[in-house]
């Protein structure tokens, strides 16, 4: 498998979306499409390649802030074994919430529920993109426009599978409050895979 780091997608949520708190991964594999062990490959290949950008930041944020090199500075393991997935259909993974009202003081209002993270419901991806911990003034023609990007010819090619975040400590402070989500996408128009994990504290 291999990232697929010229896409012009990374250029629009870099730019114009930094404060997002989604990590997306869009890799493309070697071998033909084989269903769930590919999602498998998928997910696990985006896992270390968040592994890898956490240590090249870390590596340059002490290099710009301090002569301290730290040995313990890393701080993910991963049980892989552990990893658990359910198919979701990509109406309900593209849904996008309608604003019911805006409260004063920039809160909002959806037609949806917020989740229920404390009874161990994960995040659905709308929530993770527009809910973040901290304020990200976004909306859901924001969210459009960033599927339009990672989805160009529609939903219709779309295999989508939700995962368990229970398999690597990525997903622990998402796990203290805010909520965590894992998502594999599978674009047959494409020929590749979106992953999308998320995991925020405030």
């Amino acid at each position: 498998m291999r990232e697929l780091t010229q896409d012009l997608f990374y250029e629009l949520i870099g730019n114009e979306y930094s404060r997002c708190v989604i990590d997306y991964c869009l890799v493309k594999s070697d071998f033909p499409y084989r269903g769930m062990r590919s999602h498998r490959e998928a997910v696990l290949f985006a896992m270390l390649k968040m592994i890898e950008r956490y240590l090249i930041d870390t590596r340059a944020a002490e290099e710009r802030w301090t002569n301290e090199v730290r040995d313990d500075f890393f701080p993910w393991s991963l049980d892989f074994g552990k990893a658990q997935a359910h198919p979701i259909s990509p109406e309900e993974f593209l849904f996008v919430p309608t604003v019911v009202r805006r409260i004063k003081g920039g809160s909002v209002i959806y037609d949806r529920p917020d989740p229920d993270v404390d009874a161990g419901e994960q995040i659905p991806y709308w929530y993770a993109f527009l809910e973040p911990p901290q304020w990200f003034d976004s909306t859901p023609d924001d969210f459009r426009r960033v599927n339009d990007a990672l989805f160009p010819k529609g939903a219709d090619g779309l295999e989508v599978f939700e995962w368990t975040t229970d398999w690597s400590d990525y997903f622990d402070e998402g796990h203290e409050w805010w909520g965590s989500l894992c998502l594999t996408v599978y674009d047959q128009t494409l020929g590749r895979f979106v992953i999308i994990m998320a995991a925020a504290t405030d």
